[in-house]
């Protein structure tokens, strides 16, 4: 654990603009992506939590475990999660605020980026609206985000970053996406991730991520099909000289060890959790994969004494029941019952957190490698003596070639397949 000393220069120094001024009387020490990427990219053979806080035991629990590990970590939370159209309590534009209370609160002196994950395009028609919508993201205290356009052919994807990067500081965390995260079909390709990343370069854009499709769904993982790690890699590779890491997505429904290896065998420093967190801090019993568990009648299976009470629990199904949602609509319960959680007792509160505080704690420690990564991440921030440590990586591509028209013609010589439209939930 780094010294108050050292804490206290990076504390100084390394807040972003945004932060300083939501929070000028702050301890926390919230950072740019771009140091958490650093962090664990000096470390090596490790990636860390991207945790999507759905809801605020979600958020405390994390921060918790990232203390006990002195590992730097991510909060995040997707724009279906916490966007306009939110079914979450927790959004985009209150985020940064609950982190910040719950590190003050805790004494938490790990750092901690916010990070805007999913911010989805579909189609060129969102474009205007996002230019007014990021910038709001960073007033409201977010450190990163993920321009996901992957749902768009590959020129269409290319073009929509580049128009939407402005509305980006440049000290913020960046990262993009490739290739509809959903199941076996419409596997990413190491072609695909050349032109978005190569495409970027050229125009002095240096993503510190790239998410790719490598087999993972996003909720409850039902295919058994699992991340591919071969193609992981693969891809990695080819993306070698462009010095961009990758964010792995649906992690949920993936053994501790496959998970290890990823950490191990590629290029990725960014993990998202985020159903399996949500399971926890219920208390439903998750399996090593993050999996709930379910009954023989195919309902969760409820583990006594643990997170909300046994009352509130059956409050919870009643309510999914009288809606019609099925085991993946159980996400909308966040929103529906957040005001109801705060106001169990203490110690029902209490342990909803601890349940994903010990879950989070073995992954950082145990399967990620990320533990100890908050000093490297501190250490960083004193040797740039800024909130921005400036991009990692340098254009090595000739704008020349990465006009509109040419973008275009390269793409139109892939052969790739987006795979069926899917639910971009993690």
């Amino acid at each position: 654990m780094a010294s108050s000393t050292d804490f206290d220069k990076a504390l100084a120094v390394g807040r972003p603009p945004n932060i300083r001024k939501l929070f000028p009387n702050s301890r926390a020490l919230i950072v740019s992506g771009k140091y958490i990427d650093l962090a664990l990219q000096a470390k090596g053979k490790a990636m860390t939590i991207a945790a999507n806080g759905r809801n605020n035991f979600i958020i405390r629990g994390v921060l918790m475990a990232a203390q006990r590990a002195n590992a730097a970590i991510i909060i995040e939370i997707a724009r279906s999660e916490g966007g306009a159209k939110a079914y979450c309590p927790t959004n985009y534009w209150n985020i940064a605020r609950q982190v910040d209370q719950a590190m003050n609160e805790l004494a938490i002196t790990v750092p901690v980026a916010i990070h805007a994950d999913h911010y989805g395009i579909k189609n060129g028609a969102d474009i205007p609206f996002a230019k007014q919508e990021i910038p709001t993201l960073f007033e409201a205290g977010i450190t990163s985000i993920a321009i996901d356009a992957s749902h768009m052919m590959d020129d269409k994807n290319l073009l929509a970053n580049l128009e939407l990067n402005q509305f980006i500081p440049d000290w913020a965390g960046l990262e993009t996406e490739i290739g509809e995260i959903k199941g076996s079909e419409g596997l990413s390709a190491p072609p695909e991730a050349v032109l978005l990343i190569a495409g970027l370069n050229a125009h002095n854009i240096f993503p510190n991520w790239i998410a790719i499709n490598n087999g993972t769904t996003h909720g409850i993982e039902a295919s058994g099909q699992g991340i591919q790690v071969d193609l992981t890699s693969e891809i990695h590779g080819a993306l070698a000289k462009y010095n961009v890491n990758g964010a792995q997505h649906g992690t949920s429904g993936n053994s501790s060890e496959r998970l290890r290896e990823i950490a191990e065998k590629t290029s990725t420093t960014k993990a998202n959790v985020a159903t399996a967190l949500q399971m926890l801090s219920w208390g439903l019993e998750v399996n090593d994969y993050g999996n709930a568990i379910l009954n023989d009648d195919g309902s969760f299976k409820k583990v006594k004494g643990e997170g909300v009470s046994a009352e509130m629990w059956q409050e919870m199904v009643d309510h999914a029941a009288s809606q019609g949602w099925n085991s993946g609509g159980y996400k909308n319960l966040n929103l529906a019952f957040e005001n109801r959680f705060m106001g169990q007792p203490t110690p029902i509160r209490e342990r909803m957190c601890k349940r994903v505080e010990d879950f989070v704690h073995n992954l950082l420690s145990n399967v990620f490698n990320a533990q100890d990564s908050g000093d490297f991440c501190i250490d960083a921030i004193i040797r740039a003596g800024s909130h921005d440590p400036g991009p990692k990586a340098s254009q090595i591509e000739d704008v020349s070639e990465w006009t509109t028209e040419k973008i275009i013609a390269k793409a139109a010589l892939l052969d790739t397949d987006k795979g069926p439209e899917g639910d971009f939930d993690d």
